[in-house]
Parts: C-alpha cells; sequence; structure tokens
C-alpha cells in the first residue's frame, strides 16, 4: 500500500516575523528581524525605555548597540553588579547587513559599519580572546534598528515599575496593541497594520490555507 503526501513544511529562520528564536550559532540572515536581549543596570533599563538607546562610544566591535540572542550572555551585565541592580530587556532588532567577526584583529573588527553593514556578529565558541565568556554577541550601528518589546528580567521591586514605563513609552510611540489590529486566523501572526495575509487554496484538499503558514498537511483520505 502507497501512502500519498501533500502539503509543505517549512523552517522558519527568524527573518520573517519576530518571536523566533534562532540558536546564537546560527547566523542572523540580511534584513531579518530578530529577539535579542541586552543587559543593563536600573537606571540605565530606565532611560533605554523612555528614549531609546544611544551608541556606545567604543567596544569590542566599536560604535554601536551591543546585544545578543544569548539571555544568558545579556544577564551577566553590568559586570562587577549585584542581581539586585541588573535588568535583561527584551528587543526586536532589525539587523540589516551582517558582518561575521570571528577572530582576534580580524581588519573589519572596527571598521565594518564604513564598509556597509549594520551589524557586527561574534558567533559563540569562535575563539576570540577579547569573548571571555564564548558566548554569541551583536553590536547594532544604529540605535533605531533596536526597539524595546518587554522585561526579560528584572528585580521584583523595579519589574512592575519597568513594564509600566515601557507600556507608556510604547502607547506614546504608537507601538503599543493598537499598532497591530490583527491577527491572521490562519497562520496566527500579527498582520501589519491590519492589512490582511494573501490567502490561497491547497490544490489538493482545497483548505484555505495563509502563504505564511509553516506547515499544512492535506487531511487523510479513505
Amino acid at each position: 500500500m502507497s501512502v500519498q503526501f501533500y502539503g509543505w513544511e517549512v523552517v522558519d529562520d527568524g527573518a520573517s516575523y519576530t518571536g523566533v528564536l534562532l540558536e546564537p550559532s546560527q547566523r542572523p540572515q540580511n534584513r531579518g528581524v530578530y529577539t535579542m536581549y541586552h543587559g543593563t543596570s536600573v537606571a540605565s533599563a530606565r532611560l533605554i525605555i523612555a528614549n531609546g538607546f544611544k551608541q556606545s562610544s567604543s567596544g569590542m566591535l566599536g560604535r554601536g548597540v551591543y546585544v545578543s540572542r544569548d539571555k544568558k550572555k545579556a544577564a551577566s551585565y553590568p559586570k562587577n553588579s549585584s542581581s539586585s541592580n541588573r535588568v535583561v530587556l527584551e528587543l526586536r532588532v532589525r539587523v540589516g547587513r551582517v558582518k561575521r567577526i570571528d577572530k582576534d584583529n580580524h581588519p573589519m573588527q572596527l571598521t565594518w559599519h564604513t564598509h556597509g553593514y549594520d551589524t557586527a556578529w561574534v558567533p559563540p565558541k569562535c575563539g576570540m580572546i577579547s569573548v571571555k565568556s564564548g558566548m554569541e554577541e551583536d553590536c547594532v550601528f544604529d540605535p533605531k534598528r533596536v526597539t524595546v518589546v518587554a522585561i526579560a528580567d528584572a528585580p521584583d521591586t523595579i519589574r512592575t515599575e519597568l513594564q509600566e514605563l515601557l507600556a507608556k513609552t510604547s502607547k506614546k510611540s504608537g507601538r503599543g496593541d493598537g499598532d497591530s489590529a490583527d491577527v491572521c486566523p490562519l497562520c496566527k501572526r500579527k498582520t501589519q497594520q491590519g492589512a490582511q495575509h494573501i490567502k490561497q487554496q491547497c490544490w489538493k484538499c482545497g483548505q484555505n490555507l495563509c502563504i505564511l503558514m509553516s506547515k499544512h498537511f492535506c487531511p487523510g483520505r479513505p
């Protein structure tokens, strides 16, 4: 007895919509949007949420905003600080064009942006002496590419305050719930400003499908 299969299954690299996490060892795709993290102090978290990120003046990869897809990496900052003064911000990052920096004294380690790249990516366990933790790290040149979307971790005494500040700031800037008016009933992903996703019928079973669905299997037939 032969069994016929109709449908598809794809692997989402996280670049098509936010909320999907790639493993830190997977290279971020050019022009993708990813969930990343940034560790900072309580005082700095307030400023970042209220006013957005600012470029660091220097660092291993030069100027930019330092982030990571590895939450453990972000949770270790600020260095030499107690847990009561550490906050991890969850971010939406538009990486743009990405340059891999995977060795010490890389020729573009500090100049990648002048070569047309928007983000520098250091893969985990690449052997760079300057990355003692061996964890993944990213540097995004333009702070406008980085948006705070949630409080991933914070002391209990400050978490509610930061969440309320984030909600207030998001609403003021138009990034609150009102900015994503609908959810596609088929793929369950947020639509962009309420614009409906493109729908098609399966050529075999006739079921209505959204082109952004990651998986579809035709119902079994007798």
